[in-house]
């Protein structure tokens, strides 16, 4: 297969040689970042220890090659893991040299496939105004697939569906292979569904997430010239966080540094934390087989914690089988000990982390943005944000609703999705009943049929006079009238800007009227409109758009790959709360670590599974290495879990915590109402005797506990600790948890476990956005859900206008999910 077309648009800046003072920034390196730095061609491995400086040996490195090495910027392709480490990255850079480093790529893997992907679109059956689907608008094709297959929602959930479907393509597994290897009846479903989604994707011109890596590795496989192309352009390759790549990020890398063989990767196999999602560790670990005679260096020196804070650390990782090995060295001076602090439930927890910060922030500068909150799942924060809340602290919520997935938002992005690509028949079914205009489901669904028996998008069925004759004169004025207003903004999106057309959208849905009718919560989502529109004018401005795409295509890409570590305001006065999986690249100087039992951290599933649990570990590591100043880790006696108190078992990753390693206390409450009088061994963490350990686990026991399992505790240890103020006082010898009568239970099997920080100890059913059907109210769309356990209720938008709105108590309205 040859190419035409997309040559000479890459090369979209001229080389530019500008004076360098290499010294200046290259003062201060310590030898394993010198090495790196001044490291010429051939592959590197840079193992890089949290907070050892990589990013400034990634930039340095990049400015070294452009201002003295003679490399063209258009030259270096630059990967990193997160927009916002793009951002900075090109800005030390551009610092470094003087100006932009023009020409250069720099970016994640998704928005670096994007950009290849429109200039190469056609390869894979796409052209280059394509959508790219978030994972709403990716269900809402799986769902139309299943339903003309005849496969019932209530027996293969679309989301469990869509989920085996990203883990093959992210596997580089093609629907026929899929296909071919399906062993029991999900998977055949699967199967199916993988292959007419494909079909259904590029008769949309759509892509998913997934997509973004898939389709560029399967053009540079295909085509050889294209191959060879992008082999010759990009002289020098680096990627940022190589021990999270899935095997069609490895692919990628393969592919594109296989001409010079000038692949730097820099990555810390003790930070591998997203195996889950088909990150592959092995990547890290077996490099050299991949690239022969690649130079290894290592970043052991730490410039962001304190001594304790590493010691600890390096204390749990070293519990690690899969790893190469290395230990962090501090070059702060040493500061606060680690305290550990034993809560009576969750409440007493999230109390004691507010008193705390408001106890710490009276006696010294901290900040409120100085103060992070890390839980293993996302339920965790609801105590939080209560205590928060009683106590008037301002807090943020990383990895909550993004504000691109709120309703107003999507509905308004819909439109846009529309205007750009006229086959998107996900943007057509949101936005031609936005505002509702009187079309009913068979007046869809008429449209839709007609539109798969043809091949046509159904923008094009409901703008056909022989297809709107049929139809009643209401709904066929509601559709020309829709037809007409795509039609007139396409016609405006040529010239006008991404902010001007979504004020003329707004003012011509009359959008503001319809979130108005809602009361005070659309008053609020009046307010998120205005930002949107306000953040459209910043976007292409601030980013400088990209070559090939339209404004309009800029903003819809840019949204669509944002996360919410990326929109982190660093001067915001609030406390950050955020899954340890959200945390990675960050560091505060005040950090807690709560949730610390058997059963939440590690999760219940890790315990019979060796390498999930070193992936835990993992996590926790990377938790505790946010930490520059003081680190807190939190556990509970008793903890809510789908609405019940149960009791809890300490986690397996304390037993390392000696005495030595950090200061141990109780808060009031669990020193007053909590168990005692149950024995333990020996004086600290870790303690054996017999066949018991010390934790309640007995034997060969793995840890997270099956129902009725006699366990007996050990001691929290003798070291006792009262911080001012803080409600934790000394207790030598006090027993943290007694005997738990089932602990934590295994969850039952099931098509697909929920993704890590989503797994909840106290979990809705549902979730906001979802189709559910009422008995007496009829079918419906969850607004939202609130409360917890038997208390919580849901906030439904029945389709019947006469009905509207209306709060439940989730236990008692017998929902039924999947509906359309």
């Amino acid at each position: 297969m040859t190419t035409t077309g997309w040559a000479g648009s890459l090369f979209d800046a001229v080389p530019q040689k500008p004076a360098l003072d290499l010294d200046a920034i290259t003062r201060g390196l310590n030898p394993g970042q010198t090495e790196a730095v001044f490291h010429d061609d051939g592959p590197a491995l840079v193992l890089a220890g949290a907070g050892s400086g990589k990013t400034r040996v990634l930039t340095t490195r990049i400015a070294r090659l452009i201002g003295t090495m003679n490399v063209a910027p258009h030259e270096i392709l630059a990967v990193t893991f997160t927009n916002k480490a793009a951002g900075e990255m090109r800005a030390r850079i551009a610092k470094f040299l003087g100006h932009e480093p023009k020409g250069m790529w720099c970016g994640t893997f998704h928005a670096l496939g994007a950009r290849m992907l429109r200039g190469v679109a056609p390869l894979v059956g796409r052209e280059q105004n394509f959508t790219i689907y978030d994972e709403d608008d990716a269900i809402g094709a799986v769902k139309r697939v299943m339903e003309r297959r005849n496969l019932s929602p209530k027996e293969f959930a679309p989301k469990a569906i869509l989920s085996a479907i990203s883990s093959a393509k992210n596997a580089l597994i093609s629907p026929s292979e899929f296909a071919r290897n399906a062993r029991d009846t999900f998977a055949t479903a699967v199967a199916g569904v993988y292959t007419d989604l494909e079909v259904a994707l590029q008769q949309a011109n759509a892509v998913t997430f997934d997509d973004l890596l898939v389709l560029p590795v399967r053009a540079l496989e295909t085509d050889e010239a294209l191959r060879a192309h992008y082999q010759r352009r990009f002289r020098y390759l680096l990627v940022d966080e190589y021990q999270d790549t899935n095997a069609a990020q490895y692919r990628f890398v393969q592919l594109m540094g296989g001409g010079y063989r000038n692949v730097m990767v820099v990555g810390d196999d003790d930070q591998s934390i997203y195996g889950w999602r088909g990150a592959d560790i092995r990547n890290i670990l077996d490099f050299e087989r991949d690239f022969p005679g690649a130079r290894i260096v290592r970043l052991e020196e730490n410039y962001r914690s304190t001594p304790n804070v590493l010691a600890l650390a390096n204390a749990v990782i070293a519990e690690n089988t899969e790893r190469r090995g290395k230990t962090l060295r501090a070059t702060r001076p040493a500061g606060e000990a680690v305290t550990l602090i034993e809560a009576l439930d969750e409440r007493d927890e999230a109390d004691f982390i507010a008193e705390t910060i408001l106890t710490r922030m009276s006696r010294s500068d901290l900040a409120r943005r100085d103060c992070a909150i890390l839980y293993r799942t996302n339920a965790q924060s609801r105590a939080i944000e209560d205590a928060f809340r009683r106590r008037n602290i301002p807090y943020r919520l990383i990895g909550a609703v993004r504000f691109y997935d709120r309703r107003e938002i999507r509905d308004l992005m819909a439109y846009l999705k529309l205007v750009a690509n006229p086959a998107d028949d996900e943007a057509f079914r949101r936005a031609v009943n936005v505002p509702k205009r009187g079309l009913g489901d068979a007046t869809i669904a008429l449209l839709a049929e007609q539109a798969i028996a043809e091949g046509k998008p159904m923008l094009e069925m409901a703008t056909r006079f022989d297809v709107l004759s049929g139809m009643r004169p209401a709904a066929r004025a509601a559709l020309e009238d829709f037809g007409n207003l795509v039609q007139r903004l396409r016609t405006m999106a040529v010239d006008a800007a991404v902010d001007e057309l979504l004020r003329e959208l707004v003012q011509v849905i009359k959008y503001a009227d319809h979130l108005r009718a809602e009361g005070p919560e659309g008053l609020e989502r009046i307010e998120n409109v205005r930002e949107m529109i306000a953040g459209a004018a910043e976007v292409v401005a601030d980013e400088g758009g990209e070559v090939g795409l339209t404004p309009l295509d800029h903003f819809l890409q840019s949204s669509t790959l944002v996360a919410g570590v990326d929109k982190l305001d660093p001067n915001a006065d609030a406390v950050t709360c955020m899954t340890m999986h959200n945390a990675k690249g960050l560091e505060f100087p005040l950090v807690f670590v709560c949730g610390l039992e058997d059963g939440l951290f590690p999760l219940a599933r890790a315990a019979e599974d060796p390498a999930q649990l070193e992936e835990e570990r993992r996590l926790f590591y990377v938790g505790i290495t946010r930490a520059e100043e003081k680190l807190y880790l939190t556990c509970a006696e008793q903890r809510r879990r789908n609405g019940e108190l149960m009791y809890s078992m300490p986690s397996r990753f304390l037993e390392v915590i000696k005495p030595s390693l950090a200061e141990r206390g109780k808060t009031a409450r669990a020193k007053s109402e909590g168990r005692s009088g149950f024995g333990g061994y020996g004086s600290g963490y870790g303690s054996r005797r017999g066949n018991d350990d010390g934790w309640g686990r007995s034997g060969n026991s793995a840890g997270a506990g099956t129902g009725g399992a006699k366990r007996s505790v050990g001691p929290y240890g003798s070291a006792g600790y009262r911080p001012s103020g803080s409600g934790v006082g000394a207790n030598s010898g006090d027993i943290p948890f007694g005997k738990a009568p089932g602990g934590f239970s295994t969850p039952a099997r099931r098509e697909r476990a929920p993704e890590p920080e989503d797994e909840s100890q106290d979990a809705p059913m549902f979730r906001p956005g979802e189709r559910v059907k009422h008995a007496k109210f009829g079918t419906g769309t969850i607004a939202e859900l609130s409360g917890s356990g038997r208390d919580t209720k849901v906030r439904i938008d029945f389709d019947d206008e006469e009905i509207g709105r209306k709060t439940l108590v989730l236990a008692q309205a017998k929902l039924e999910r999947g509906w359309e």
